[in-house]
């Protein structure tokens, strides 16, 4: 055998040649191959079994438990639930009185009150002319006065006259004249006094005035108008400033409402709510629009504006009723119906009738009567007859 020496980095190292050399290679390629055919079955090992355990797994799971849906459910129970009308309407006064002219009128020559202004029975709305019919009333005066002077002669001749009856020196017969003459008299101070009188009062009622106490509303006269009793409401005042909410109701909501129930009214365009109560329903139903008018009284306030819009919120009253979240109600062509679960925990359809609709939820008039087990939430995925797997919710919403 011979050696060849060969320089192989750097140090000079023996190598084989002859027929030994392509065996040594041979040797190579086979330890080579068994390396790669382990690691390959080390690799089928670990992947297949893993395939095969998550197989498994996926086996062990019972079909039919996937195909049950899981449901949320509830026992409602029965609630109080106060039932509230709404409706929509406009403001006015309570008792509104239009104030014109009582007197034979004239001329205008003051007006001593605003819109806005409170003023008391009584009190001077505006001033008429009275120059002609101060004369006369002063021309009348002056007659009373003629007429007492005239009475009190009457009177002091006739106490003269008696004083000398006793002497003789008058008769009975002049007794009885001077007596007539003073009853003459006295009754034409009393004709005086009362034209007079009557002068007076239509001089009085050259003045405009509030026949009661409240707010004047409207005012519709100036200095130097002329007015008489024909010239219609001058002024426009609210009794005692009470205002009402005169509500649009349908003939259904109308029959619910009584007198003496609270209610609340919000002005459009304000935030705030007035508290008031129905004092009167109407005992008439408007055949064309088929709605009534329920009036509500409210207390004076600024931002209570007649004849501006309003909506109001009216407690008929309250009655026990199930409560439900408004996905447990589901509606179609044959009307309102919720799910409801048997005893094996299949859903049922239940026709129900729904009441009042609020933030806490729908109250349910007719068809449940609190005890079941009804469906909340994926009603509408299910069937009739369909078993659920149910989770019962607490019926605080």
């Amino acid at each position: 055998m011979e050696y060849e020496a060969k320089a192989i980095d750097g140090e000079d190292r023996p190598q084989l040649s002859g027929p030994e050399a392509p065996s040594r290679r041979r040797r190579k390629w086979i330890i080579a191959a068994a390396v790669l055919l382990l690691l390959l079955l080390v690799a089928w090992v670990a992947f297949g079994r893993g395939d095969e355990e998550g197989a498994a797994a996926a086996g062990a799971q019972p079909a039919g438990d996937s195909q049950v849906p899981t449901v949320s459910v509830m026992v409602p129970g029965r609630e109080s639930i106060q039932a509230v009308v709404t409706g929509t309407g406009s403001l006015a006064a309570r008792r509104e009185m239009p104030i014109g002219v009582a007197g034979e009128g004239g001329e205008v020559t003051r007006v001593l009150v605003e819109p806005g202004s409170w003023v008391g029975q009584g009190q001077v709305l505006a001033s008429v002319d009275r120059s002609v019919q101060a004369q006369t009333a002063e021309s009348l005066q002056a007659q009373v006065r003629v007429a007492r002077a005239d009475a009190r002669i009457a009177q002091s001749e006739l106490d003269r006259s008696q004083q000398l009856l006793g002497r003789g020196f008058v008769s009975q017969a002049d007794i009885d004249r001077k007596t007539a003459t003073r009853d003459a008299a006295q009754a034409r101070v009393r004709v005086a006094e009362a034209q007079l009188a009557e002068t007076q009062a239509r001089n009085r009622r050259l003045d405009i005035r509030a026949p009661a106490a409240g707010l004047v509303l409207t005012r519709s006269v100036e200095p130097g108008q002329i007015v008489s009793s024909g010239s219609g409401t001058l002024f426009r005042m609210a009794m005692g400033g009470q205002m009402e909410m005169r509500a649009r109701l349908s003939e259904t909501d109308v029959a619910r409402v009584r007198v003496g129930v609270p209610a609340e009214v919000t002005p459009v365009g304000s935030t705030a709510t007035f508290r008031g109560e129905v004092w009167q329903v109407s005992p008439v139903i408007d055949p064309d629009t088929r709605q009534g008018t329920v009036r509500i009284a409210l207390s004076y306030d600024p931002a209570l504006r007649p004849g501006g819009f309003a909506t109001a919120r009216i407690l008929s009253g309250a009655r026990a009723a199930p409560l439900l979240p408004e996905s447990a109600v589901l509606s179609d062509g044959k009307g309102n119906y919720v799910y409801v679960l048997d005893d094996k925990n299949r859903a049922q359809r239940r026709a129900v009738t729904v009441g009042q609709v609020s933030d806490a939820g729908v109250a349910i008039a007719d068809g449940l009567s609190g005890t079941e087990r009804v469906v909340v939430s994926a009603g509408a995925f299910l069937n009739p007859g369909q078993k659920v797997n149910p989770t019962l919710r607490k019926t605080g919403r």
